[in-house]
């Protein structure tokens, strides 16, 4: 029986096994190629596998009608199932229960996949994907643990590790586990990943810029959302150090710069953005660029975490379509399904509308929305330095509604952990001069410049 490059028996022929590695090779190395299963499916022999893994594609897509777009293979890969094994066959069941939006369903088929298969990175690689999407990160170390078990040198299972260990700010721990992926893969995006956020966490600017300017160059190839999410990282360490013109130049030509219509793609320029102007820097006319994009999310509620940063990317650029995507946030707040309803309700709405009144500059409206929002965020979805985001959203509506001892509360808590960063250090030079406290002005404005 054929196996695919990760060891795992496929019924496929000999002709479908390249796009079946490409397929597992591009997910768990973030690659391009991965897309070559979209052809491989247009043959009118395509086993089941290769219509499986194209429905999981499709679904990966995070688009309104994504669903519909994977049911075809769902079908075409049930006609062919009686040839297939044990494993493709709950692979099959996986896409059928993610198509329904019956995350739990997928959530615990794929668990009992990689249970008997361990060696199924990319199976690993779809967990995450939910999990994570959950907020449930330690579930992420506990599915990694199970690879490891059985092999701890599985290549790229060291940033699947790290990355889960890092989410639950286990930073020792991530950067040990990223070294060792990158120690059997030196190119390997998710532990590389893994470090820029133990770098960002941490506060250690330099040798993050240091580390991730040289991996640079072998970013070629990856997906498009791997690409720029790496750029991004690199942007923030460069903002840091308050070298807007360097961030601006990463957001041109790299950040927004791949798939304008991904939705990963579109959130990590919202971010940037926001970041940029949160820190004091102009963007110029780069929100309306942006938001001719965004306009077709108008009523994308396929996940909480996407959805309050196109409003926000909406209502920044002054569309109107942020006031219809807040009453698709509304209703799937109501209506949505059992797995994310609540936290469509208690986290995504009132952030939501904060955000959106904090963009129309209306800080006060938006300061009780944002503080009740905030400390509810860890099931939102993204990561924390993602999520981190909302955090500094609630700081500017604290400064511009006035509330500077709960400002500087925060500002110092931050510094603790990056007392070079030199944006939070104008702010709170800013702050202390409000606060009629002109020698601790005085410090942050030196800790700035130095």
């Amino acid at each position: 029986m054929a196996k695919d490059l990760l060891g795992n028996s496929v019924t496929v022929p000999e002709g479908a096994l390249s796009a079946i590695n490409d397929f597992v090779g591009g997910m768990i190395a973030y690659e391009a190629r991965a897309l070559n299963i979209l052809e491989a499916a247009e043959a009118p022999d395509a086993p089941a596998l290769v219509h499986v893994y194209a429905g999981f594609l499709n679904l990966l897509a995070e688009a309104t009608g994504a669903a519909e777009a994977a049911r075809p293979h769902l079908a075409a890969a049930r006609l062919r199932l009686a040839c297939a094994n044990e494993r493709e066959v709950r692979l099959a069941n996986a896409l059928s229960a993610w198509i329904d939006d019956d995350i739990e369903a997928t959530v615990a088929i794929l668990s009992a996949i990689l249970a008997d298969h361990p060696r199924d990175l990319t199976t690993l690689k779809l967990l995450h994907y939910h999990q994570f999407n959950h907020g449930d990160f330690p579930a992420m170390l506990r599915a990694a643990q199970i690879v490891e078990a059985t092999d701890p040198h599985l290549p790229y299972l060291g940033g699947c590790l790290a990355f889960a260990y890092e989410q639950l700010h286990l930073l020792d721990a991530a950067a040990a586990a990223a070294r060792a992926g990158l120690a059997l893969v030196p190119t390997d995006p998710w532990a590389q990943h893994a470090l820029a956020h133990v770098w960002l966490t941490q506060g250690r600017i330099g040798e993050g810029l240091a580390a991730l300017t040289a991996w640079s160059p072998g970013w070629q190839g990856l997906n498009s959302f791997m690409v720029t999410h790496l750029w991004w990282h690199l942007a923030l360490l460069h903002l840091g150090r308050g070298d807007a013109d360097r961030v601006l130049e990463v957001y041109d030509t790299q950040v927004w710069a791949h798939a304008r219509d991904y939705s990963q793609d579109q959130v990590g320029a919202v971010s940037l953005l926001a970041r940029l102007e949160l820190a004091g820097y102009g963007v110029g006319d780069r929100w309306a660029g942006l938001a001719a994009y965004l306009a077709a999310r108008a009523g994308d509620v396929v996940q909480p975490f996407l959805s309050v940063q196109y409003a926000y990317g909406l209502a920044r650029a002054g569309r109107a379509e942020a006031d219809g995507l807040l009453a698709a946030i509304a209703r799937a707040a109501e209506n949505g399904p059992p797995h994310s309803r609540a936290t469509w309700h208690d986290a995504a709405l009132p952030l939501a509308r904060g955000l959106v009144a904090l963009a129309r500059g209306d800080a006060e409206a938006a300061l009780p929305l944002l503080s009740d929002a905030v400390p509810r965020l860890a099931r939102l979805g993204g990561s924390h330095a993602q999520r981190d985001l909302f955090a500094q959203f609630l700081l500017d509506a604290q400064i511009k509604a006035g509330a500077w001892i709960e400002a500087q509360q925060a500002l110092e808590l931050r510094r603790a952990t990056d007392p070079g960063n030199v944006p939070l250090n104008r702010a709170l030079a800013a702050l202390y001069r409000r606060l009629d406290l002109p020698q601790l002005a005085e410090q942050a404005e030196m800790r700035a410049v130095a």
